[in-house]
């Protein structure tokens, strides 16, 4: 596939790379040369300088043939504008784009652009991890809206069953790993000390099953 990085910071660095170690067609873009010196020495992917928003740079890159394009520049209305002209003037079938405002996620859903906040699943995995013992967040989806928990089964949850305590709806289990074998465990399977649990879960779900861990109540 060939793919366009637009902004050679940080992030758009080490996805350029990542993306040509994977032997993908690689083009990045910056407005500024030195950008460029931040990618590996290895990398022999294209470097376009020049105006983000220009028709020539975007043509230089080959927007023309790409499969996909990423807007991870330092300003969300710069990505939001370069997302939009890439769907729809040049037709580029998969376009991401990196969004620093949290608040500006609804606008690039609006466009119908796939948005990545850094900002908001930092803050939230940062909380999981400061505010929340029970269970480690070990897959984000999206930007976070859904999350992969994993849970080990203490003593006092030995012969309580998922749906004791797995709240409806907004909480399905994943796996269930006992004695270095996982299954795809019901929600009546009996638990047993030192299971390992993956729940997929939203952020309401995952608060009430935590809310639910230290009393499940009566055994069904």
């Amino acid at each position: 596939m060939h793919i366009i990085v637009v902004g050679c910071g940080r992030a758009g660095s080490e996805l350029a790379y990542r993306l040509f170690r994977r032997s993908h067609s690689v083009a990045v873009i910056d407005e500024v040369a030195s950008a460029f010196e931040k990618l590996p020495p290895d990398y022999r992917g294209r470097t376009v300088q020049g105006e983000v928003l220009s028709r020539d740079v975007l043509h230089r890159a080959g927007i023309e043939e790409a499969d996909g394009l990423a807007a991870v520049t330092n300003s969300d209305t710069v990505n939001a504008v370069l997302a939009h002209v890439a769907r729809t003037v040049f037709k580029v079938p998969n376009v991401v784009v990196r969004s620093y405002d949290p608040r500006a996620i609804v606008i690039h859903e609006a466009f119908g652009l796939q948005a990545v906040s850094s900002t908001r699943w930092g803050a939230e995995r940062i909380e999981d991890l400061l505010a929340h013992g029970a269970g480690r967040s070990v897959f984000s989806a999206g930007n976070g809206e859904v999350q992969v928990y994993e849970i080990l089964v203490s003593e006092e949850w030995k012969g309580f069953r998922l749906h004791d305590f797995l709240p409806e709806g907004n909480c399905v289990p994943v796996a269930l790993t006992r004695g270095a074998r996982a299954s795809l465990p019901s929600r009546g399977i009996e638990l047993e000390t030192g299971d390992l649990l993956h729940v997929s879960a939203t952020r309401k779900g995952m608060d009430e099953l935590r809310q639910r861990i230290p009393n499940p109540g009566r055994r069904h």
